[in-house]
């Protein structure tokens, strides 16, 4: 999903940590802020990807007096996608109505990407995968206390070495390199472990007519969906906490 209008100034730097100690110390609140973060994503949304980084960075604009938690939730882009995927120019022809205009989407999105230091390899890419079990590796990788690291990980299989995130063995592969255990995740896999887990939170969101992502909840109140600027999301966290 495109990111929401902003008003406010864009944050041009791509390296959170070089954000001016003024921003910071601006967007600081008076005394310990507790932030609980819950990201609505799927791994196959780009704007997911550049809505990561603008989020690490408006967790640093908060400053170190906001004690922040950041929890990954499940959302399938597509949740009728074949379990073995389907080619992507074949699926994103159908989608947006030709080839052209999905080029022109991903040229749109990875000009955005370029600028977050993300660098996106669309034309690299040629399935578009089933994201079930993607998501349900997610749910496991909470319990290990390794999922911004598994879903970090993930972005970058997909939209940077165009690895085939519907694949049991890949993800394998890529949990393993984060540190999670091997073993566990295997059995998760080869079972229907954090299925209806994942489902609920599925159907919950929809029940909540959330259609789009990347969404933001905070403290267990739904903000938007959309990609927002560091400094628009940084307000919008101590806004909302200070009603709360």
């Amino acid at each position: 999903m495109n990111p929401i209008r902003t008003k406010l100034n864009v944050l041009s730097d791509p390296s959170a940590a070089e954000l001016s100690r003024t921003e910071s110390v601006h967007l600081q609140t008076h005394g310990p802020t507790r932030l609980d973060i819950e990201v609505i994503s799927d791994v196959i949304c780009p704007w997911c990807y550049v809505g990561k980084r603008r989020l690490e960075k408006a967790i640093h604009l908060l400053g170190p007096e906001a004690h922040v938690t950041v929890t990954w939730r499940p959302f399938q882009l597509n949740p009728t996608m074949p379990k073995a995927g389907m080619d992507r120019n074949e699926y994103r022809s159908a989608k947006f109505g030709s080839l052209e205009r999905s080029h022109a989407l991903d040229a749109k999105v990875a000009a955005v990407g370029a600028a977050e230091g993300i660098e996106f390899h669309f034309d690299s890419i040629h399935r578009t995968p089933n994201t079930l079990d993607a998501h349900r590796l997610i749910w496991l990788a909470q319990h290990q206390g390794r999922q911004d690291a598994v879903v970090e990980a993930l972005f970058r299989a997909y939209f940077v070495d165009a690895v085939d995130v519907g694949e049991p063995r890949n993800l394998i592969t890529i949990a393993a390199a984060v540190g999670m255990e091997k073993e566990s995740v295997e059995q998760v896999l080869a079972s229907d472990a954090g299925l209806e887990e994942m489902l609920a939170e599925e159907r919950r969101f929809k029940g909540m007519r959330i259609d789009g992502v990347p969404g933001f909840f905070l403290n267990g109140r739904f903000l938007f969906s959309g990609a927002a600027e560091p400094q628009d999301l940084a307000e919008a966290f101590l806004g909302t906490a200070s009603r709360l």
